[in-house]
């Protein structure tokens, strides 16, 4: 497998793993709403096999902390979550477009 391929697959779960914080951060409020999550490594695993599902769980506690709603979001570790993802994300944007640099670099040095 190469690094674009890699990437790739990377950059999809990580987007699809901002969207599930992004309805956390939403349903903060939201009475009996369950925080759901992912488990990146897993999921990584699974696209790199060739199975495109997520496995998306609800948590039905919140470490330990149960609110009178019954709702599990704790939203000071769904913005670690979410700031922590996005700085990944732009982590693998950057490795690609190094590698397409460094490509392009390549396919011109060639025509001299």
């Amino acid at each position: 497998m190469d690094v674009i391929d890699f990437v790739e697959k990377a950059l999809n779960i990580r987007s699809f793993y901002h969207k599930i914080i992004a309805g956390n951060i939403a349903n903060a409020e939201t009475p009996h709403y369950k925080e759901k999550d992912i488990d990146f490594q897993k999921e990584l695993e699974k696209q790199l096999s060739g199975i495109k599902t997520f496995d998306v769980v609800e948590k039905t506690e919140n470490e330990g902390i149960s609110t009178l709603d019954g709702n599990t979001v704790n939203i000071e570790s769904q913005m670690v979550k979410l700031n922590e993802n996005s700085m990944v994300y732009s982590a693998l944007v950057h490795l690609i477009s190094k590698k397409f640099s460094i490509m392009r670099y390549l396919i011109n040095e060639g025509r001299r």
